[in-house]
């Protein structure tokens, strides 16, 4: 059964699906769409959607084997005939609404060990939209007995207009191979560039939790507590990806390697009953 919620204040309306990956179907500022937008009840999948969580990991897993402990754990190949794991399991599952008004829902999944990820674990969205923008805090919980390892993010897709600019400072990125996993990490300091005929796919390191996306109609200030973000974007997209996560992308598989810590790669080692929890705000004004 399809399960809409919308979420409205001020000239903000955000419309969830909790039963399709717990995504943002739709943001708008009044008439004009935020992210790249469909109505709740018209949505069909969340790889569609304005926005979908990434739990317990983002991006991709190399050929969906987690390798894990020393133990190679094969995962599912969860995007058509990608041969990685991608995104975690979180946006392909259906979400509980344990709590909801007019400017706030409070969404829940419980994770069971299946063939999409070995670790048991619980994960949690709270939305919460003011009249300038919107609030969202994702966390998850180890619930497995041995320690896991855990990643948080967004996807969110913003509408690419003609005059679209993003802005953000960064450290580093990883560059990307042809089979869209990270290759090397090389100096780099974020972007400050038109979005018309960018080409880019890849994870910037040492970014400040704050990017600024505007154009003519629209002013959007992306903020999160995370310090990684993924921005993919290509000329024939009417959109651009711009995704505040925790990790590199492959970073399980990177630290299994050897050549990398999990603070280098900013994955997070949870023990059993172990929580972490990370925010994320979309700002919006008028561009007049």
């Amino acid at each position: 059964m399809t399960t809409s919620l919308q979420l409205q204040c001020g000239p903000l309306r955000c419309d969830i699906r909790p039963d399709l990956g717990g995504c943002m179907a739709g943001l708008w500022w009044g008439d004009v769409p935020v992210l790249r937008s469909t109505s709740g009840p018209a949505l069909s999948s969340a790889r569609l959607a304005g926005s979908y969580p990434l739990v317990p990991f983002s991006n991709r897993v190399e050929q969906a084997k987690l390798v894990w402990a020393g133990t190679s754990h094969p995962l599912v190949q969860n995007n058509a005939a990608e041969p990685h794991a991608i995104h975690g399991v979180g946006w392909q599952r259906a979400w509980q609404v344990l709590d909801e008004s007019d400017q706030f829902a409070l969404l829940s999944y419980e994770h069971k060990a299946d063939a999409a990820w070995p670790f048991a674990f619980d994960t949690s969205q709270a939305f919460r939209l003011s009249e300038s923008g919107l609030e969202i805090t994702l966390s998850m919980t180890n619930q497995s007995s041995t320690p896991a390892p855990a990643g948080l993010g967004w996807h969110p897709n913003f509408v690419k207009r003609a005059s679209s600019h993003l802005q953000f400072a960064a450290s580093g990125r990883w560059e990307m191979g042809a089979d869209k996993l990270p290759t090397q990490r090389l100096p780099d300091v974020g972007l400050d560039t038109d979005c018309t005929t960018l080409d880019v796919d890849h994870c910037y390191e040492g970014w400040q939790g704050d990017a600024l996306l505007s154009d003519d109609q629209l002013r959007i200030r992306i903020a999160s507590s995370l310090k990684r973000l993924v921005v993919y974007a290509h000329p024939t997209r009417n959109y651009v990806s711009i995704e505040p996560v925790s990790h590199v992308n492959n970073a399980v598989n990177l630290m299994a390697t050897g050549r990398f810590t999990s603070d280098e790669l900013g994955l997070r080692v949870l023990q059993p009953g172990e929580s972490m929890s990370e925010v994320m705000s979309i700002r919006v004004e008028d561009a007049s």
